[in-house]
Parts: C-alpha cells; sequence; structure tokens
C-alpha cells in the first residue's frame, strides 16, 4: 500500500507542476504547441532527452538484451553519445538556421513538398506500428512486473497487460494531445531528475543483494562469476556483435539522434543555437552513464535469477520486485511511468507536429488557422493513441524486444536518413532521386529481411538438422552466420541507396544549386566551447571501449 501511495503522489506532483508550468506558452498556436514557443532551455532539453531516451523500451528491452549477452549491448547506449555531439555542431545549426519545426520541412526546401509528404507518412507509420506499440507493451511490463498487477486484480498476465497498456495509453494521451511540446518538456524534465536517482538504485541494491550488504564485494562476485560477460565487443550470434558498430549502428545511432522527430524537436524548440548545443552535450555526456541503468541491472539479473527466468524481458522488473526495498518501488514505479509517458508523449507529440503541418496544412486545408491546425492535429493524435493501443498487445510474442525494434524501424530510419544526408552534403540531387531513394530503400530493406532473411536461415538451420546439430548454441551462431546481422543490411542499403541518387543527380542535375537560407528566427551563435567538450565526450566513449574490451 505504501509503494501504490508514493507511486500516486509523485506522479499527481508532476502532472500539476507540468500544468502550470505550460501556461505562460501560448498553446493555441502552433509555434507554441508544437515547439513550446521556441523557449526551451539547455536544462529542460537535456533533461527531456534523456527521458526520452530512457523509457521501457529502452529500460526493459536493453536490459533484457544485458541479460542475454552481457556488456556488447552497451553500444546502443555509448555510441548514442557520439551521435549526440554530431548532431549539436554539424546538423542543429542547419535546422535552426532553417527555422525548422520538423525534419520533413527540410525536405521540402530541399526536393520538394511531395518527398516532405513521404517522408512523413514514413515517420507517421513507424510511429503507429512500431514505436507506440512497442512503448506501450514495454510499460506495461514493467508496471504489471513491478506491482504484480495479476494477482492485486486477481486477472490472467495477458489481461493485467491490457489494461496496463490502455491506462499508461490514456493518460499519455492527455499529457501530449493537450499540453503540446513544453508540458511534455517539463514533465520529461522532472522525472529525468528521479529516473536518475531511482535508476542508479537498481544495480546499487542488487549488487548489495549479490555481495551481502556490500556493493563492491558483489561487483566482485559479479565479474569473477561471468568474466566472459563483460566484454564490450560482441561475438558473432549476439545482438552487438563488434563489427556492426562500424557499420549500420553508428548510422541507426545518427538518425536516432539527428533526424528522428520525437528526438530532434527538442532541440528545434531552443531559445538559441547555444543553449540547443549545450543541452545536447549535457544529454550526450549523461549518455556516458546510460550502463548503469540500461545494462548493468540486466547483467545483475541474470547472475542473481541463475539465467533462469522465462523471458529476458522480465529481468528489469523482477529484479526491481526482487531487490529494492518496498517503499521505494512505489517511487521507483511512478519514476518509470513518467519515463513511460515521456516517450509515449514524445512520440505522440511529434506525430501530431507531422500531420499538422506537413499534411493537413499542407495539403488538406492551406488557408486553415493555426487554431484549426492544431485542433485536427489533437484529433489525429486521439486516433494514432487509440491505434497504437490496439496494437501493443500483438507484440507480446516478438522475441528480444530490443532487437526487434531496432531491426523493424531499419524499414523507414535508414532511407529517411540517406536523403536528408544526401540533401545536406550536395546542391544539385533533384527531388526524383530523393523519392527513388526513399522507396527503393524501404522496399530492399523489407525484401532483405523479411524475404532473403528466412530463406537463407531456413535453408541453413535445414542443413543443420540433416547434419543431426541440435545443441542450441552451435544451432544460434549457424542462424547468424546465414545472413549478414541487420545492422551491416542497413549500411550496405545505406551505401546503395546514395550511389542511386548521385547517379540519378549526374544524369538529371536540379537547374540551380540548393541554398539554406537563414530566416533569423532564432539566434544561430553556437556555443563557444562545443567543438571542445563534445571532443571529450568522444575520448571518453572511445576509453570505455578500451578498458572493457577483451
Amino acid at each position: 500500500m505504501i509503494g501504490i501511495l508514493s507511486f500516486l503522489g509523485f506522479t499527481i506532483l508532476v502532472a500539476v507542476v507540468s500544468y502550470f508550468a505550460t501556461r505562460t506558452t501560448n498553446e493555441q498556436t502552433s509555434d507554441g504547441y508544437f515547439l513550446g514557443g521556441r523557449s526551451l532551455t539547455a536544462g529542460v532539453i537535456a533533461g527531456s532527452l534523456l527521458l526520452t531516451n530512457l523509457s521501457t523500451e529502452q529500460i526493459v528491452g536493453l536490459n533484457g538484451s544485458a541479460y542475454t549477452d552481457g556488456l556488447s549491448v552497451m553500444a546502443w547506449e555509448t555510441l548514442a553519445a557520439i551521435a549526440i555531439v554530431v548532431t549539436a555542431i554539424f546538423l542543429l545549426p542547419r535546422y535552426l538556421k532553417g527555422g525548422l519545426t520538423t525534419i520533413p520541412q527540410f525536405l521540402a526546401k530541399r526536393f520538394d513538398v511531395t518527398t516532405k509528404t513521404i517522408t512523413s507518412g514514413l515517420f507517421l507509420t513507424g510511429y503507429v506500428v512500431v514505436l507506440l506499440p512497442v512503448i506501450l507493451y514495454s510499460g506495461s511490463v514493467a508496471i504489471s512486473g513491478m506491482f504484480d498487477v495479476p494477482t492485486l486484480l486477481g486477472v490472467s498476465d495477458s489481461t493485467a497487460l491490457v489494461i496496463c497498456i490502455w491506462g499508461i495509453g490514456l493518460i499519455g494521451s492527455v499529457y501530449a494531445v493537450f499540453g503540446g511540446l513544453k508540458a511534455v518538456a517539463v514533465s520529461d524534465s522532472i522525472n529525468a531528475v528521479g529516473l536518475l536517482i531511482g535508476g542508479l538504485l537498481i544495480p546499487v541494491f542488487g549488487l548489495m543483494a549479490i555481495g551481502d550488504g556490500s556493493v563492491f564485494e558483489g561487483l566482485d562476485i559479479l565479474i569473477s562469476s561471468n568474466p566472459e560477460r563483460f566484454d564490450s565487443t560482441g561475438n558473432a550470434g549476439q545482438e552487438v556483435p563488434f563489427a556492426t558498430i562500424f557499420t549500420g549502428m553508428m548510422l541507426v545511432q545518427l538518425f536516432y539522434w539527428g533526424t528522428n522527430q520525437q528526438i530532434i524537436q527538442r532541440a528545434l524548440g531552443a531559445k538559441n543555437l547555444a543553449e540547443g548545443q549545450k543541452g545536447l552535450l549535457l544529454a550526450s555526456f549523461l549518455k556516458i552513464l546510460g550502463p548503469l541503468i540500461l545494462v548493468l541491472p540486466g547483467m545483475i539479473a541474470y547472475h542473481y535469477f541463475d539465467g533462469g527466468l522465462d523471458s529476458s524481458d522480465l529481468a528489469y522488473p523482477e529484479l526491481v520486485r526482487a531487490v529494492l526495498p518496498k517503499p521505494l518501488v512505489g517511487f521507483f514505479a511512478a519514476v518509470l511511468f513518467g519515463a513511460i509517458l515521456s516517450s509515449f508523449n514524445s512520440v505522440l507529440n511529434s506525430s501530431v507536429t507531422l500531420f499538422g503541418i506537413d499534411i493537413y496544412k499542407q495539403h488538406i486545408n492551406p488557408d486553415a488557422p493555426e487554431t484549426t491546425v492544431v485542433k485536427y492535429g489533437k484529433i489525429f493524435g486521439i486516433c494514432l493513441a487509440l491505434a497504437a493501443m490496439f496494437i501493443a498487445p500483438l507484440i507480446a510474442n516478438a522475441g528480444s524486444l530490443f532487437n526487434y525494434l531496432q531491426e523493424i524501424n531499419g524499414i523507414y530510419s535508414i532511407p529517411i536518413f540517406t536523403i536528408i544526408v544526401v540533401g545536406y552534403l550536395t546542391k544539385r540531387v533533384p527531388a526524383i532521386a530523393a523519392k527513388v531513394g526513399i522507396l527503393s530503400g524501404s522496399a530492399l530493406y523489407i525484401i532483405s529481411q523479411f524475404w532473403l532473411k528466412n530463406k537463407f536461415v531456413d535453408a541453413a538451420l535445414a542443413d543443420a538438422n540433416a547434419k543431426g546439430i541440435t545443441d542450441p548454441v552451435q544451432l544460434k551462431l549457424i542462424e547468424a552466420e546465414a545472413y549478414p546481422h541487420f545492422l551491416h543490411i542497413m549500411a550496405i542499403l545505406f551505401v546503395t541507396n546514395i550511389v542511386i541518387m548521385l547517379v540519378i543527380g549526374a544524369i538529371r542535375p536540379r537547374k540551380e544549386p540548393f541554398v539554406l537560407e537563414y530566416t533569423d528566427q532564432v539566434s544561430i551563435t553556437p556555443y563557444k566551447y562545443v567543438n571542445q567538450a563534445g571532443l571529450i565526450i568522444c575520448c571518453i566513449v572511445i576509453g570505455i571501449y578500451v578498458y572493457f574490451a577483451k
């Protein structure tokens, strides 16, 4: 009961503070609603970025991956720091110079409106089919596990999951659809503090449980009992083989942190370039600490439960319930609930922005006043949230949650990233090249991962069966070697699409070179230490990898 009361108390506090904070923003204008009035400071941006990323698809999913593969999965976190630095130094100045509200807006300026609409449609499809349902599903697994909702309500596990999905979805919709970006960003910043504190408590109490009350003794036992799991370089058959960090991994990171509307919208709402860069650099530094929250608990759970859990995605909620004192379970569940809402809100608010500005205002009602654009954006957001709530329960049989999310995201992430890169680095590649690049990128990835991969893997497993190979470890390795890792496929298709676009550009170049005009909406004077701070962060990341490499 104490846990439930602390959960409710902290959740209500965040909601009240967020409500009053948003009263200073005119949410009936597109700038006020979608970008928080372009008034976000470095601290709010960093906290919002941190919590947007630290949701349960990360906390539950990545700790589940660490439960299975160990430290090598930290690449998803540590390499994000480098991608954020690149965004701060190279991408954000260009975004703010062009006065962008959405990333597809740049594509309209660089190529044409049709390219922008296709990109917005891909973003929205990915959000409603993949990202929003994964956030709801993983959040429901966490909340249901920590509070043992099936026992509490006397229902089955599947029913408890559906109840949690709809509860989270309805509350998150109110935050995102009716509050606008500033409500989301302020609640994120408050929850970020609680999440850092609560998130760090989990490995502390977990190590104390292993070490008979001593954190350092627990760490020694954890390392000495499974030293091979503390290797930053993943092997074939694992989720992140070492070679992939030099191919598709960095492309995924750059897309996510540099071009994904869900993430970059916070930085686009900065009051000026210097504040945006400071916010991104602060978030980048904090990402270096991410493995303490997103990887170490999964490794502790593997030792604590002796690798005996039914599903790797249960590692984090089961560890929390096992090692955290009962009064703190409610507080941490409230913080985690805030993290769930953060990611859900962020994706939903980004979806509303994309629809309102890039589709409704552009194609449906070009003469609509801003209040009407915001109104129909909200209606679309409600429909999107309902669709995600219906889809979320279907993810239960998807296998490794985090790996599933990253692989499916490749359908739209790499094609979109490709045309943005070509758009910025060239001046005469035409709009037709962008359309061909984005459509061919999506089509080729789908053919690769859902037809060719299955064909090669089935053939390899059939051959292994004919040879009498039944060992699960051997079969997993055979399956991994039968077809290139999806991160390698992403890199191959990235290069292929760039070549296609450049060839089209050479045959049918634009008549006039593209020039990005300065809209003078915000100051684009950079933070004077941005390069030095970025270099330090990159060196720290490389040092961590070298230290843990076996």
